[in-house]
């Protein structure tokens, strides 16, 4: 996602898990949200250039310094060793290690073995156009500038929010490419911050090779968002189908299709709990009639304006609907903690302009908020590992003051 600040809209990009994007122009966001729909897509994938953050010292903490100095080249190589990019603030963040060094790369998760990521992508050096669906082993990550991960995706349209099959061979992913071979084009702001719902997207499991192996979704309509229950049994997506943005629950083979989400609003980036049992997510409330018929006015073009929305619960039957959050302005991208009583989460309802989004943890109850992170002005898509050990995660930091939005590892420390 990309996000605008004071003088300027940054980069085009899309993350339709965690955080989407709009294309420039738009007027800096007072209450941004959200973001790339998974944790979708989207949100803030840009720095702000060094103009604007001297002119605003609101635009970031040592934004593109997280290592106290040294700032390598957005596409050079690696420079940084794991001590010095961990900030002592982040106390649960112990020897960080960035693991590519160039383009917006977003929405990393883990295989079932916690050994690779299936990831995002739109860094040009890897021969994209847009947002393309890359693995790799993660000790191969972050070692050499010039390693190129494996592409999944066909290169073929628009691609986002990937994640691995119980089998540790196959991924799933969502992508456009049935409808046009081209990269959709990313909307006119219109002075408005808004997210494509691309209505081509479809849900399909693709080997590492990226072979195509099944097509999970075919229906006119938004399909996307997708996750894997840890019991390796079910699959959440976000579908238009039932004529808004939804929570749709299926067995992992596409069987059993049914919804779990009902209120007017986009529900999306939903993830299971480590049991299974309950799905969390983010999601958008129009509270007037104003607002919903606003939200149904940019739904009918398949857009969505992002700027309000906090963290949910729900069982996968449907019942227990929750809200964990009571923030304001954007609140997304969450991911169970390992111990299903704590939520991981990025948020910017601590920033006085907007922007600024730092990764959060809460209880379950809505109850002991701490802020994790504190570097750059764009963190998010926390993930934990499936062994508990490691967060991965997206963040601006050390881009040497551009743009980049990269991936970064960490041990993690209850």
């Amino acid at each position: 996602m990309k996000k605008i600040l004071v003088t300027s809209f940054l980069s085009t990009f899309i993350f339709t898990c965690g955080w989407a994007q709009t294309n420039g122009n738009a007027p800096a966001v007072s209450d941004p949200h959200q973001g790339h729909n998974h944790g979708h897509s989207h949100g803030l994938n840009s720095a702000p250039d060094a103009a604007t953050i001297q002119a605003d010292p609101h635009a970031g903490h040592n934004h593109g310094n997280a290592a106290h100095g040294s700032n390598p080249p957005s596409t050079g190589a690696p420079q940084n060793s794991p001590t010095n990019l961990t900030p002592a603030a982040e106390v649960h963040l112990k020897n960080i290690r960035q693991l590519t060094f160039g383009g917006d790369n977003a929405e990393a998760y883990f295989s079932p073995n916690s050994k690779s990521i299936t990831f995002q992508s739109n860094f040009k050096q890897w021969g994209v156009e847009c947002d393309q669906i890359f693995t790799a082993p993660i000790d191969k990550l972050g070692k050499d500038s010039a390693f190129k991960p494996a592409m999944v995706s066909t290169a073929w349209g628009r691609t986002t929010c990937s994640y691995y099959m119980p089998n540790n061979k196959h991924i799933l992913y969502a992508t456009t490419h049935f409808a046009n071979k081209a990269c959709p084009p990313v909307p006119a702001s219109n002075g408005a911050y808004v997210w494509a719902i691309y209505s081509d997207f479809d849900i399909v499991v693709a080997d590492k090779k990226g072979k195509i192996v099944k097509r999970l979704t075919d229906a006119p309509g938004y399909d996307a968002e997708a996750t894997v229950s840890p019991d390796g049994k079910k699959i959440v997506y976000t579908s238009t189908k039932s004529g808004d943005l939804e929570l749709w629950v299926m067995d992992i083979d596409g069987k059993n299709d049914k919804q779990v989400t009902f209120g007017l609003g986009y529900d999306g980036g939903a993830f299971f709990s480590p049991d299974s049992k309950k799905l969390v997510f983010r999601a958008s409330r129009p509270k007037t009639s104003a607002d919903s018929s606003k939200y149904l006015d940019l739904l009918s073009k398949n857009l969505v304006e992002p700027t309000n929305m906090e963290i949910y619960t729900v069982n996968i039957d449907g019942t227990g609907l929750k809200q964990v959050t009571n923030l304001g302005k954007a609140n997304w991208a969450p991911f169970y903690h390992p111990s299903g009583k704590k939520i991981v989460f990025s948020s910017n309802h601590h920033s006085k302009r907007g922007y600024n989004f730092d990764l959060f943890m809460i209880n379950e109850d809505g109850t002991g908020l701490e802020q994790i992170t504190n570097q750059s002005i764009f963190n998010a898509f926390p993930m934990f590992s499936p062994d508990g050990k490691h967060l991965i995660f997206s963040s601006n930091r050390n881009n040497g003051g551009g743009r980049d939005t990269n991936l970064f590892l960490a041990d993690w420390v209850d």
